[in-house]
């Protein structure tokens, strides 16, 4: 019972952060179990059997929220599959700490290049009309899936960071629809283990059932949390996450000493919160200049058109 309820709250706190900024489940719940002395194939597995729960449940939540662009969920969702199938079959047989190092390294340069946007560019510059083809969403979805299921997580922080840089879709909407395709990425992934795992590989279905339950609970609260943030907010808060999840990663690939890791997390949290203060404060001001203008949050004229 003590596990299942620790692994509860793991699986609230981690859908809480994937629900609301579209990323970082797979990566904060598979850090957990690897923590505590889990294979790290063992754990991947055992994230994506309890992502079909939350993942389902974070897709209805945010289709109730209206937070999904449906086009771009059936474009990206199929190629995902079959990268999570990939890569649950190479994890199961090898690790690569060079790619890890790579992988990591683009993370981080899209991590800052979305928080260093959307804190700090003016806004009508963000959006574009031109919504994501099937050209660009179709290898997107293979790497993500492919590096989610061999990573232990990485399908929010691959496509979600692409798709907010790209600037071809609502903040919104990307975390809505990325969270939506999820689902048949992590139920792909979660069969290429079934197969693929040895017998002396057994899953600890009391984990799985406590990150699934704890996620689920968590999925409403945050579908409302991303339809009521503004998008400047919600893109820094995400280019942050990004930059600050993957740069342990990258200072001990480099052999980094104990001060020059403290003084990158300085760096680090001190761009991050100077771009939330910034965001935060250039929201307010749109906020104020549209009420002047006599026009409402667009997001809630797109409710009102859609409810109407």
């Amino acid at each position: 019972m003590q596990t299942l309820l620790l692994f509860g709250l793991a699986g609230f706190l981690a859908q809480l952060v994937d629900g609301s900024l579209g990323m970082a489940f797979g990566v904060t719940a598979t850090t957990t179990l690897v923590a505590v002395g889990t294979a790290p194939a063992v754990s991947s597995a055992a994230v994506h059997l309890a992502e079909v729960g939350t993942s389902l449940a974070s897709g209805l939540s945010h289709w109730r929220f209206r937070n999904i662009d449906w086009r771009t969920v059936g474009i990206l969702a199929l190629p995902g599959a079959v990268g999570a199938v990939l890569g649950a079959y190479v994890l199961t047989s090898l690790a690569s700490d060079s790619a890890a190092v790579w992988i990591t390294t683009v993370l981080m340069v899209l991590g800052l290049y979305v928080l260093i946007r959307f804190a700090f560019l003016k806004l009508g510059n963000l959006i574009t009309s031109k919504r994501p083809g099937a050209r660009f969403l179709g290898p997107l979805g293979l790497v993500a899936g492919f590096i989610d299921a061999s990573g232990g997580g990485g399908w929010g922080p691959v496509a979600t960071t692409t798709l907010l840089s790209s600037g071809r879709l609502e903040p919104r909407k990307v975390v809505g629809s990325v969270d939506t395709s999820e689902f048949i990425v992590a139920l792909a992934a979660s069969l290429g283990f079934f197969f693929a795992l040895s017998q002396q590989h057994q899953l600890n279905y009391t984990v799985v059932a406590g990150l699934m339950i704890g996620g689920v609970i968590a999925a409403p609260l945050a579908a409302w949390v991303v339809r009521r943030m503004p998008p400047r907010v919600l893109g820094a808060a995400a280019g942050g996450l990004i930059v600050f999840t993957n740069a342990r990663t990258l200072l001990g690939a480099a052999g980094a000493s104990t001060a020059v890791i403290v003084l990158a997390y300085v760096l680090i949290v001190g761009l991050w919160a100077t771009g939330l203060f910034t965001a935060i404060r250039s929201a307010r001001e749109e906020k104020r200049i549209n009420a002047l203008a006599g026009e409402d949050n667009p997001a809630e004229q797109e409710a009102a058109r859609s409810g109407s």
